[in-house]
């Protein structure tokens, strides 16, 4: 099977060594986004602003892919503060509907600039 790179300017420039995501065959691989406005590349402000442009962020990459959150079978997300884990439902009940991804939640020390959440996902298209 190819690989195919993903890229997008409706999320942020990797800001490392790694892709958007890449796809293989029908699977999108999604790299871990957290709360920055793809235009000025600023972290947003406060957990729940940070947390509705995670998952923006991979909306659109998810699309760039060719497909949709809807065909989304894992999610990890990781967060500062586990205490912010009801608060990470309620915003992913906006993106997500029955029957949900598997996902896992991990409690990390620090992310990349100061964010407070990040996301990563895996994605079946077609």
């Amino acid at each position: 099977m190819s690989r195919k790179i993903v890229s997008t300017p409706a999320a942020p420039a990797a800001i490392g060594t790694y892709s958007q995501a890449v796809k293989v065959g029908n699977t999108v691989y999604c790299s871990g986004q957290i709360g920055l406005e793809p235009k000025s590349g600023q972290l947003m402000k406060g957990f729940e602003a940070q947390t509705v442009r995670v998952f923006e962020n991979l909306k659109a990459v998810v699309e760039a892919a060719g497909g949709s959150l809807a065909q989304t079978v894992r999610v990890t997300v990781y967060l500062t503060d586990l205490g912010n884990f009801a608060k990470v439902n309620e915003i992913m009940a906006r993106y997500f509907a029955e029957p949900y991804p598997a996902r896992a939640a991990v409690g990390v020390k620090e992310l990349p600039k100061g964010a407070l959440v990040e996301a990563d996902a895996i994605v079946v298209t077609g």
